[in-house]
């Protein structure tokens, strides 16, 4: 027997859909209430965090900028020189970054020895428009090094905007505006060389603010590599237009150094091995290097050329023949790794040492250099190879922090310029020198590393034969 349900009057429907409304409702309103406590408490934890990385932010800015003026270097004027040596390295690292993923610069590890090798020819290309070119007209140029200085970033600046549309386009302008952004990074080198002696306090050692001018620029590179890492993700171009906004940055900086850095009293003054009187003509005679500088220039080619074997030497090696189960590219990015952290902690260790001998330092590493690579060779495997790395970055840095005093303290202002771009272009062949021997080297661990030691051993012997016999005299109040 089926009961049939009557049928809810029309009252009692709307009671019950009124009913329905208002539970809907209140559910849709704690719902929003909900959301609205969430998107009020994420909101709460954005600011906190905001609070929080703009306090760590903050912090550290306030740390580098004190570190940057500690010692008198605030006082001097050579803080600032720190800080636009900072924005350099990052507009730098911003370029490299984004031209490694060219065809001008990546050099594939399928391609042959023969492209290599013509890469490093490519390499000397900066170096010898620097050197004839570049270093003697800084040098007269010197009452506005800080004109010359903002060139070279401004020129940077409207080159990057020039590649950012050449990678784009794949223009012809590619490898023309590249090269002009190499140009100008080694005349800023030479020039800023020149620079930091006019700034330097007077209970700072050349080769402590040359360590911390270098540091600053690693700090730089560190934090400026991600953030064109991060803008590479959406093109090449967009790292390039980074690196033009740091270079209008560095820019402004450049122009607002200390007027010191123009300054020339004294220079007259300094002589060098050899007359340093116009002639008759009017024209410069030559000058003779000074002993200490040739000295630590020689001792300085062979770290240099152990970067330059390294580079190359390796890079095919563990490509071809592995050690255990490694991949070549973890394994390469070791040996560079520990090379890299060898460099800073060389330029960490001259900025905190109070005084370095720069004759005995170049000798040292060159000595260090030449052991290591015995012992890589000897006992050949992946902690050695991180040892030479390690050395082989120590070294380099040490090396070149003691030539950089040493030009500094003995030779005139009015060709310093000259003189650190003569320098440059020196270290940069023996590195091209370096590369080219650990192309042509047979791919065997022991034979190669062997070479290079024995290479090493026989330059120390050479750079100890030809030694200075006297110390060079120091200027008034400078320490090296």
């Amino acid at each position: 027997m089926t009961h049939d349900r009557p049928d809810p009057s029309p009252g009692q429907q709307s009671e019950r859909s009124a009913s329905t409304r208002s539970q809907v409702s209140s559910g849709v309103r704690r719902s929003l209430a909900g959301a609205a406590r969430g998107i009020r408490a994420a909101g709460r934890g954005a600011r906190v965090a905001g609070r929080g990385a703009g306090t760590a932010g903050h912090y550290a800015v306030t740390q580098a900028r004190r570190a940057a003026r500690a010692e008198g270097a605030g006082d001097s004027g050579l803080s600032r020189l720190i800080e636009l040596h900072a924005f350099n390295a990052a507009g730098d690292a911003a370029v490299a970054i984004s031209l490694a993923g060219t065809l001008f610069f990546q050099v594939p590890t399928g391609e042959a020895r023969g492209q290599v090798a013509l890469f490093l020819g490519l390499t000397m290309l900066p170096f010898a428009i620097v050197a004839p070119l570049i270093g003697p007209f800084l040098d007269r140029f010197s009452h506005g090094r800080r004109w010359a200085i903002g060139a070279t970033m401004a020129t940077r600046c409207f080159l990057c905007w020039v590649l950012a549309t050449a990678v784009v386009t794949e223009s012809g302008w590619l490898f023309p505006a590249a090269l002009g952004c190499l140009v100008a990074s080694k005349a800023y080198g030479v020039t800023r060389a020149a620079a930091v002696p006019r700034l330097l306090p007077p209970d700072l050692t050349l080769v402590k603010a040359n360590a911390r001018v270098s540091l600053a620029g690693v700090v730089g590179a560190g934090i400026s590599a991600p953030l064109a890492i991060l803008a590479s993700t959406f093109g090449p171009e967009w790292s390039l237009r980074y690196g033009f906004v740091v270079f209008v940055l560095a820019t402004i900086w450049a122009i607002r150094l200390p007027e010191k850095v123009d300054a020339s009293q004294g220079e007259g003054e300094l002589v060098l091995t050899g007359s340093t009187t116009p002639t008759s003509t009017g024209r410069r005679p030559r000058t003779r290097i000074p002993a200490a500088v040739a000295f630590a220039l020689r001792a300085n080619c062979g770290p240099r050329w152990l970067s330059g074997f390294l580079t190359m030497f390796m890079a095919f090696l563990l490509r071809d023949n592995p050690i255990g189960d490694w991949r070549p590219e973890v394994l390469l990015g070791l040996v560079i790794g520990a090379a890299g952290v060898g460099n800073t902690l060389g330029i960490a260790v001259g900025s905190m040492l109070r005084r370095l001998n720069p004759a005995l330092t170049v000798v040292l590493a060159l000595l260090a250099d030449a052991v290591v690579a015995v012992v890589a060779a000897l006992f050949y495997g992946l902690p050695t190879l991180v040892l030479l790395g390690l050395t082989a970055g120590l070294a380099q840095a040490l090396a070149k922090l003691s030539l950089d005093s040493t030009i500094q303290r003995d030779v005139p202002g009015r060709i310093q310029a000259s003189a650190f771009a003569r320098s440059d272009t020196t270290l940069q062949l023996a590195w091209v020198i370096g590369g080219f021997v650990g192309i042509a080297m047979p791919l065997m661990p022991q034979l190669g590393l062997g070479v290079a030691g024995a290479v090493l051993a026989a330059w120390a012997t050479f750079v100890l034969a030809t030694r200075p016999r006297h110390t060079p005299s120091r200027a008034p109040g400078r320490s090296t």
